[in-house]
């Protein structure tokens, strides 16, 4: 069972969209990669080379 990270200021944006963008601080507090390919990923994933 993953444990449940509370969202704080800063931990995302809204984009033009409307889509909540998650920043490089929430992905550490996380503190795993999803392989995502998430906009602010820190942990280096491309989901181009895999």
């Amino acid at each position: 069972m993953k444990k449940i990270i509370p969202i704080e200021e800063g931990d995302y944006y809204l984009t033009p969209e409307g889509y909540r963008c998650f920043t490089e601080q929430y992905h550490l507090k996380r503190g795993y990669c999803c392989e995502s390919g998430c906009r602010h990923c820190p942990y280096g994933f491309n989901a181009k080379r895999g």
